[in-house]
């Protein structure tokens, strides 16, 4: 008997086993029909043509979309008179090509094959296109499936542009550093990483239906010289080249590929005459390619006005040989009127039969089919530009730029750089090109001093002060070719820095540049970025300091001492990193939501300028710095000046600095103001506790205007006992220019606050004077300033080099944005000197107010916390310190605070949009300022502004809730 279980077992193997018939049997039609279609199309396409029209497909014509109306005019008469199968588009532009291509097809009576040289972008040939890194940079990545996302972005570009057949990918393994045309172009000199990055790119291409050809048959890498101006020589014997320079061809044959590009190469141990170019060669086009490796696809001549084969024979000759030899399609011939001529002639005289012909005009036919031509649509130019130029290709660079980056030396493991605080570094530019994207990311994580001079003996004094330095080797990154060779006074320069400085050594551009140096035994670091682009050197900088790791290998040997495979993988130190919002979840346009917003602040003088950082899962994909520091607009707006920050110094250098002391358990949450100070025992405060204070839950007042102890009660002037408008002994500590106060006016503020009266009630209530406080119990706890603190503990180990109190002793003056023009107490615009008048009093240094700080340094705290205390390889604070002070205690009595953090709103009204997780924390400040992190989201967001220029009556960004809609639109661009 058969259970119910084993019943319905039974059932559903029968049911399956029926739809697997009914399924198989409804898709095996479907394959038949789409052949018959395809067969029916080419027959009838074939069956029509004269004898003219079929020789005419075989030629694909060149033309430049910025051409003159007379080379267009050529192409017309080659359509309409000599039938043309194809054109191969170079320089120009997108729509430019688009009108012609269509125009070009609209004149044909047989659909154009369009083809294209495109093989790091449609940018190889075209302007206001994109270009993806060369295949040397994509060799140096280890995830095949990255090369195979670049083959399908290009293809998905040519099909958007009516180009049917991409000339790609290039195949050619690149043994010789000489190599004057291929280099860059090849995916490296092992034949193995070679044919798995092809297949990968071609399996990418035919996503699309675009058309692949891998070149340049048989091998174009070993040699010295280009085929566009002569023919080269590939002297090796035949169980070498059949053994490397085939061995992709293999497995692109198998992965699809649909055509082979035959180059104009000598090869003596394939062809027996000598120097016969190889593409006119029935042995290597036909003996081998067609009958020993079995290829199928179409097979097409290099350009056939090349020197490597122009010079062989007379135009119309050379196109005879080469159709003669096994290739289907003639790219790019001379004269195709005479070349159809000797064709046609040929045929007429037997010597190239109709079966022979047939064969390669039926394959171009087929091609087409593949290639949608059966059903041509006439290319739309609406939103081409921007079709070709979309956000996905930008994901997809950062991506592969960060997987590329190789570290080939690592001495004492100096990759990634750790402990900032201990390295005082320098940057030292070589090369013909720019690397300001180098240095200015490397200022994103540590002060990076550009170090120059004019002979090589100052240059080294100069750097004698710096215990690391940091060289970039910049070429142009204009095109593949360009020269990448280290001049005489390079090497010498190198040799002598590398001899006496700990030496990191940035190579943006070819590995075999490294072939010129005598020694690398002095570097202690060394890492190839391949190329000088934007990304290459923004990646790079990230490397040095461990916001990404190195994952790339030498995709070719760089001397005795690098060969191919070398790099090391080097450690992600979780530091931010910077990118793009596609790449953590994020859609950029939604987010440029926030651009309106902010040119709202600007338009609308709610504040003069603004810096808008956004970071998520570790990385910065939004930046924004705008307006000017004032309404005068001398000075803009950069992502390197410093804000007045106000509160949000509570949690970024006095928080922290308590946070460190409960770990310590120095400091609990129950210690009260009688423990941390003696005189505040037998008072009213005795017994509040620091868990009270941080909630603002210890009744103290919100503020009291210590400022007015300066002020004489009866006059309403400066009070002499306590300013001074010049320093004096006694009087050191200023607070703004030409305004000095009595140093003991601390023990003043501390005994203001500790006689004040408390809150009757016991409710929630923001009060800065807890932070008086603790900075006072800070210091008497070190014996050291609150600014020295939160310097050696936390700011110059996370590398926030723009974060300090007192920034006039740091940073010039127009790096500073000033706050308000104070017509009450201090009688002058506050340009570097804090606007909280209490912290002022403290000589600028408060444990409320006195950060001045960039959007880049707040970030770089905030994702400490978001990391659980870690940074940077660096562990500031434990998780669960950060979990305890992040947690709302007194949450049913209505206060929303965390232990010093701000939290999100319980009721409607709040400092966040109420969209963002109860596990967040934040706070802001009075001039304007924001910074929150939501450890749900991983999200880090701060808005800085001097919304109180040149007066803090100006409240408009505060009632049009500019931060919260901002933050708003942050969560309405989450995607994942």
């Amino acid at each position: 008997m058969i259970s119910r279980k084993s019943s319905n077992f039974y059932l559903l193997l029968i049911l399956f086993f029926l739809f697997f018939q009914f399924s198989h049997s409804q898709s095996r039609p479907l394959i038949v029909d789409d052949h018959e279609l395809q067969k029916k199309w080419v027959d009838s396409i074939y069956e029509k043509m004269t004898l003219k029209e079929k020789v005419g497909q075989l030629f694909m014509v060149d033309i430049f979309s910025n051409g003159s109306d007379r080379d267009f005019e050529k192409i017309r008469t080659l359509i309409r008179e000599e039938k043309i199968g194809g054109l191969i588009f170079s320089k120009g532009g997108p729509k430019r090509q688009a009108h012609l291509t269509n125009e070009f097809q609209e004149l044909s009576e047989t659909p154009l094959l369009i083809g294209m040289d495109a093989e790091w972008g449609l940018a190889m040939r075209l302007d206001s296109t994109y270009a993806f890194p060369w295949n040397m940079t994509l060799g140096a990545i280890q995830n095949e499936e990255l090369a195979e996302e670049v083959g399908a972005q290009i293809a998905k570009h040519s099909k958007r542009l009516g180009v049917h057949l991409n000339f790609a990918p290039v195949v050619d393994i690149n043994t010789n550093p000489e190599n004057p045309i291929i280099g860059n172009r090849s995916f490296g000199e092992d034949k193995e990483n070679v044919a798995k990055k092809a297949s990968a790119f071609v399996r990418g291409m035919s996503r699309y239906n675009i058309l692949s050809s891998a070149k340049h048959f048989p091998g174009h890498g070993d040699t010295e010289k280009d085929s566009h101006k002569t023919l080269p020589t590939i002297d090796f014997s035949k169980d070498r080249i059949y053994r490397e320079e085939l061995y992709p061809y293999l497995s692109v044959i198998n992965e699809g590929v649909s055509s082979v590009m035959v180059g104009h190469l000598n090869v003596p141990s394939l062809e027996r005459r000598s120097d016969f170019p190889s593409s006119l060669s029935h042995e290597i086009v036909t003996g081998i390619l067609k009958e020993e490796l079995e290829f199928n696809g179409l097979i097409i001549t290099d350009a056939l006005n090349m020197k490597g084969v122009s010079d062989f024979d007379e135009p119309g000759e050379i196109d005879l040989a080469a159709f003669l030899a096994g290739n289907d399609i003639l790219l790019m011939s001379e004269d195709v009127p005479k070349a159809s001529e000797k064709i046609l002639k040929a045929y007429n005289e037997g010597l190239i039969t109709e079966d022979r012909l047939k064969h390669s005009v039926r394959k171009i036919l087929y091609a087409k089919y593949k290639a949608g031509l059966h059903k041509y649509k006439a290319i739309d130019d609406t939103y081409l530009i921007e079709d070709l130029n979309s956000i996905n290709n930008d994901v997809l660079s950062e991506k592969l730029y960060e997987e590329a980056m190789t570290v080939i030396k690592n001495d004492k493991g100096l990759f990634p750089v750790k402990d900032l605080e201990k390295n005082k570094i320098a940057y030292v530019h070589f090369g013909e090109d720019s690397g300001d994207n180098f240095f200015s990311r490397l200022n994103s994580y540590a002060k990076v001093d550009q170090v120059s001079a004019e002979n090589l003996n100052e240059l080294l004094d100069e750097l004698e002060s710096y215990n690391l330095v940091i060289i970039g080797y910049h070429q142009s990154n204009d095109s593949p070719w360009g020269n990448y060779k280290m001049s005489n006074k390079d090497q010498s320069w190198l040799y002598e820095i590398a001899r006496k400085n700990r030496v990191i050594l940035n190579v943006f551009t070819s590995p075999y540049s490294l072939l010129d140096l005598k020694t690398t035994a002095n570097f202690e670091a060394i890492q190839i970025a391949y190329q000088n682009s934007r990304l290459g050197q923004e990646k790079a900088a990230e490397v040095i300091f461990g916001a990404l790791g190195a994952k790339g290998k030498l995709p070719v040997r760089a001397g005795r001492e690098f060969p191919v495979g070398s790099g090391f993988y080097t450690r992600d130190l979780e530091r931010l990193s910077y990118g793009l919002p596609e790449q953590v979840g994020m859609n950029s346009y939604k987010l440029k939501k926030i651009d309106s917003l902010v040119n709202a602040v600007i338009d609308q003088k709610m504040a003069p300028g603004v810096q808008v950082l956004v970071a998520r899962k570790g990385k910065v994909i939004y930046e924004n710095y705008a307006g000017h520091h004032t309404y005068q607009k001398e000075t803009p707006v950069k992502g390197t000046d410093v804000y007045d920050i106000a509160s949000l110094t509570k949690i970024l250098a006095t928080l922290p600095l308590v946070m460190e002391l409960v770990e310590k358990n120095e400091l609990d949450f129950n210690t009260t103001l009688g423990e941390m100070f003696p005189e505040f025992r037998k008072t009213d405060k005795e017994n509040i506790t620091l868990l009270q204070m941080l909630s603002h839950y210890a009744r103290f007042k919100a503020w009291i205007p210590f400022h007015n102890l300066t002020i004489d009660d009866e006059t309403g002037k400066e009070d002499k006992r306590y300013l001074r408008d010049k320093e004096f002994p006694g009087y050191n500590t200023k607070i703004a220019e030409g305004m000095y106060v009595r140093n003991d006016i601390r023990d003043s503020i501390v005994n203001v606050i500790r006689k004040s009266e408390l809150n009757k009630k016991r409710e929630y209530q923001y009060s800065d004077l807890p932070y008086y406080l603790l900075k006072a119990y800070l210091e008497n706890t070190y014996g050291t300033s609150l600014d020295y603190l939160t310097q050696d503990h936390f700011l110059e180990p996370l590398g926030a080099n723009n974060t300090t109190y007192l920034p006039l002793n740091k940073f010039p003056k127009e790096k500073i944005v000033p706050t308000e023009n104070d017509n009450i107490w201090r009688k002058q615009l506050l340009h570097g000197y804090v606007h909280d008048q209490g912290a002022a009093m403290l000589g600028g240094i408060g444990g409320q107010a006195g950060l001045f700080s960039n959007a880049n340094d707040v970030a770089k705290i905030m994702q400490m916390y978001l990391n659980g205390g870690e940074y940077g390889g660096k562990r500031y604070l434990k998780q669960e310190t950060i979990d305890k002070f992040n947690t709302c205690y007194y949450c049913e009595d209505e206060v929303r605070r965390g232990v010093g953090f701000d939290k999100p709103q319980l009721k409607e009204v709040g400092p966040t949009c109420g969209c963002v997780s109860m596990t967040s924390f934040g706070h802001s400040g009075f001039t304007g300022t924001l910074t929150w992190a939501d450890p749900h989201e991983e999200i880090v967001y701060v808005f800085l502004s001097n919304r109180v220029h040149p007066s803090a009556e100006e409240k408009k960004l505060i009632t049009e809730g500019i931060r919260t809609k901002i933050q708003e639109v942050i969560y309405e661009a989450i995607v994942d």
